[in-house]
């Protein structure tokens, strides 16, 4: 009776032993894993700053105008350049010299 006792106690003890070493190995996993995500996530942070900082000096008026002139080839507007798509279409074809009709409005 007393031998199967201690065999029992003896199998419990080893199970509750190699449980708690599988315990904490998943722990230290779970806790180096986490450690990785959290870097991860620092470095992302970081990356989302640089990239908003970016994206706000490409977004300057100086910038924007830079961009318009130089790829976009824009120019200032002008007089001369303008079209109104309510002039009457003497006055809009760009002729000069001549007059609009009598009733036009302008």
């Amino acid at each position: 009776m007393i031998g199967r006792l201690n065999l029992l106690l003896l199998v419990a003890v080893m199970v509750s032993g190699i449980y708690m070493v599988r315990s904490a190995y998943e722990s230290r996993r779970l806790f180096t894993e986490l450690d990785r995500a959290q870097t991860e996530g620092h470095r992302l942070e970081a990356d989302y700053q640089k990239l908003m900082a970016d994206r706000q000096a490409q977004a300057t008026n100086l910038r924007v105008e830079q961009v318009a002139r130089e790829r976009l080839k824009m120019r200032p507007i002008s007089p001369a350049i303008t079209f109104n798509p309510d002039a009457p279409a003497i006055e809009a074809s760009g002729v000069r010299g001549m007059r609009a009709p009598q009733g036009a409005a302008r």
